[in-house]
C-alpha cells in the first residue's frame, strides 16, 4: 500500500477564524488549533460559531492530542466546548497554555484536562508524528509554526505570522530554522493567507510604539487606549511611553486585568514599580498624569470603553477633553458597533484617535514579500494556503506559482475536504462532515437551519398568532377567532386586515368541517397555509403564522 497523509481542515478556509486541522497518518491522528468564528448579520442571536467536530468524535480513539500554535480566540476559543466532546491532551506554549487554562477554568474543565506546555525549539512526539515548535512574529506573544514530521516527509504549518525585524520582545521569526528545513527538504507548506491582498511587507510593531510617544509628548489631556487584551506587546509599549511620561496606568475590563497578570507572572510584559495603579483610585491623581488601558476595540457592548461612552461604567465617566485613542483595526463585521462609540465618545467632548493613517495598529499577518520569503525558504513541494477566504487561498496560489511550485503540486482546499498526499501526488479525495456549529447562550448546536430560518423570517416579516376555540364536542367555533401580531404591523392602524384574517380563519375552518378534518394538525396546517396565501398576496410578504387551538 502506498503511504499517505491525510490533512482535514475543518475549520479556517474559506472563512476568516474557526480555524481546525485535523492531520492523519496511519491510525494517528493530531489536530492543529481549535478556535472559534464571530457570526455574520445573518445569525440572528448567535453569540459565536465554532468547528463542526463530527469526524473527530467519531475517531475520538485515534486522537494523540491538540496543539495550539497561540492564543488568540480564533485558534483557542472553540477549545471549551470540544472537550466537552473530546478526552484528549493539548500541547502550547507558556502564555497560550495559561489563556486555556483561564478559559477551562470558567467553564469549568481545568481539572478534567492535560494540559503540556512546550517551549520554541521543544520536539515531542505523537504516534506517528514528530512536533517542532518555531518561533514566528504575529500581535501576541509565543505564537509558533509548526514543522510536523511524518514517515512521508516534513509539514511545515505556518500557524499566523508575519516577519518582523524589530520585535518588541524576543527574536524575529526563526528564518534560519525555516531555511534548515527547507534545504532538509520539505514535503508541504500550510502558510497563512490573511494579508495575502496586500502588497509589500507589514510594518513593525515598533511602529505603533513611535505614534503613542508623539501622542503622549506635551499632552495635558487624560489619555484612555483601547487595544486588543491579548497584544502584549502593544500593553507593554503603551506601559513603558507612560513610565517615560511619568503617568500613571489603570486598567479596565476583565480579559485586559487577566492578561496582564497571566503576562507578567510568566515575564512576557514588564512592568516597573509604581507604574500600574488600582482603578478606583485613578481618579484621585492629576488627569494629566493618568492613563487608562481598556478593552472594547471592537466596540463590545458589555466592554469597559462601551460602558465609559454610555455612561455606565462604575469608575470612569468620558468628560470633555479626554484623549481617547483607538488602537485596533476593526474586524470585519464590527464597523458599525464601532462608530457607534466614537460617536458616542465625540458626543461627550472626547478627542478621538482612530484614523488608520496614524499608525496606531499594524497587522500581525505576512504580506506578500514575507509570504514570498516563506515560500523561499521552505521550498515545499506541496504548497497548501490556509486561513483566509477563498479569493485569498486563489491569490497565495498565485504567489505559490511564481515562487517556483509546480501548479499541479498546489493544492485549494474547503472545509471538509480532505487533502490526500503520497510521495508522488497531493490531490482533493473525498470529505467529511464539516461547518459551522452554533452557540447560543448555553446550546451548542441546537439552533439549527431551521431554527435560523425561523429567525430570518421573524426579523424580516415578523409573526401572526391566530388563536381558535373549538368545542370539544364536535369542533365547532365557539367565538371569534383572536389574531396578535408581533413585528408584522401595528395593529390600530389595520382593524381591516385583522377582520379579513379572522374572515380567512373562520372559512378554513368551515371548509375543515364540510371535509371531516378533524386532525388538528391538518386544521392547523391548512389555516397556516390559507392566512400565509391571503397576506403575501395583499402585502407581499411573509410572516411567520403561529396558529393556536384551545378547546373547551
Amino acid at each position: 500500500m502506498t503511504p499517505k497523509i491525510k490533512i482535514i481542515p475543518l475549520g479556517g478556509l474559506g472563512e476568516i477564524g474557526k480555524n481546525m486541522t485535523a492531520f492523519e497518518c496511519g491510525t494517528d491522528i493530531i489536530v492543529v488549533d481549535c478556535g472559534l468564528g464571530f457570526p455574520d448579520e445573518q445569525m440572528y442571536g448567535i453569540d459565536i460559531v465554532i468547528p463542526d467536530i463530527s469526524y473527530l468524535k467519531a475517531n475520538a480513539e485515534r486522537i494523540r492530542g491538540i496543539i495550539l500554535t497561540h492564543g488568540h480566540e480564533d485558534h483557542i476559543g472553540a477549545i471549551p466546548y470540544v472537550l466537552r466532546e473530546l478526552d484528549v491532551p493539548l500541547y502550547a506554549t507558556p502564555l497560550t497554555a495559561a489563556l486555556v487554562e483561564l478559559k477551562l477554568e470558567e467553564h469549568d474543565l481545568l481539572y478534567n484536562t492535560q494540559i503540556f506546555t512546550k517551549k520554541v525549539g521543544d520536539v515531542f512526539r505523537l504516534g506517528c508524528f514528530s512536533i517542532e515548535f518555531i518561533n514566528v512574529n504575529h500581535s501576541i506573544a509565543d505564537s509558533v509554526a509548526l514543522a510536523i514530521k511524518t514517515p512521508l516527509g516534513t509539514i511545515i504549518h505556518t500557524g499566523d505570522f508575519k516577519i518582523d525585524v524589530t520585535p518588541i520582545q524576543g527574536s524575529m521569526t526563526d528564518i534560519v530554522r525555516l531555511g534548515q528545513l527547507g534545504n532538509e527538504g520539505v514535503l508541504a507548506l500550510l502558510s497563512d493567507s490573511t494579508n495575502v491582498e496586500k502588497a509589500g511587507h507589514s510594518a513593525s510593531e515598533r511602529k505603533v510604539g513611535e505614534t503613542f510617544d508623539k501622542l503622549f509628548k506635551n499632552c495635558d489631556q487624560r489619555i484612555i487606549i483601547t487595544t486588543f487584551a491579548s497584544n502584549v506587546h502593544r500593553l507593554q509599549q503603551i506601559i513603558d511611553v507612560a513610565a517615560k511620561y511619568k503617568r500613571k496606568v489603570g486598567i479596565t475590563g476583565r480579559s485586559m486585568e487577566n492578561i496582564l497578570r497571566v503576562a507578567t507572572v510568566l515575564g512576557y510584559l514588564n512592568v516597573p514599580d509604581d507604574v500600574l495603579v488600582d482603578i478606583n483610585q485613578i481618579n484621585k491623581l492629576p488627569e494629566n498624569k493618568v492613563v487608562i488601558i481598556s478593552t472594547g476595540s471592537q466596540g463590545e457592548t458589555m466592554s469597559a470603553l462601551y460602558r465609559m461612552a454610555f455612561s455606565e461604567h462604575r469608575q470612569i465617566n468620558i468628560k470633555a477633553g479626554d484623549r481617547v485613542i483607538i488602537s485596533a483595526s476593526a474586524i470585519p463585521g464590527n464597523e458599525t458597533m464601532i462608530s457607534k462609540v466614537i460617536d458616542e465618545l465625540f458626543h461627550k467632548g472626547a478627542e478621538v484617535i482612530y484614523d488608520r493613517n496614524t499608525d496606531l495598529h499594524v497587522s500581525g499577518h505576512a504580506s506578500q514579500e514575507e509570504q514570498k520569503m516563506m515560500l523561499a525558504l521552505v521550498k515545499p513541494k506541496y504548497f497548501i494556503p490556509v486561513h483566509g477566504e477563498y479569493r485569498m487561498l486563489v491569490k497565495h496560489a498565485e504567489l505559490g506559482k511564481i515562487m517556483g511550485v509546480q501548479p499541479k503540486n498546489i493544492v485549494i482546499g474547503e472545509n471538509g475536504k480532505v487533502i490526500e498526499i503520497t510521495k508522488k501526488t497531493a490531490k482533493l479525495n473525498g470529505a467529511v462532515q464539516s461547518g459551522a456549529v452554533m452557540v447560543d447562550g448555553m446550546g451548542v448546536g441546537d439552533v439549527g437551519s431551521v431554527v435560523m430560518r425561523d429567525r430570518h423570517r421573524l426579523a424580516e416579516d415578523g409573526m401572526v398568532v391566530i388563536v381558535v376555540t373549538l368545542s370539544s364536542w364536535d369542533n365547532a367555533l365557539l367565538s371569534e377567532p383572536e389574531i396578535l401580531t408581533r413585528g408584522f404591523i401595528y395593529v390600530k392602524e389595520a382593524e381591516g386586515m385583522l377582520d379579513e384574517l379572522k374572515r380567512v380563519t373562520k372559512e378554513t375552518l368551515e371548509a375543515c368541517e364540510e371535509a371531516g378534518v378533524r386532525d388538528w394538525s391538518a386544521i392547523k396546517s391548512r389555516i397556516k397555509s390559507n392566512v400565509s396565501g391571503y397576506l403575501y398576496k395583499t402585502t407581499k410578504r411573509s410572516p411567520m403564522i403561529l396558529p393556536l387551538i384551545s378547546e373547551v
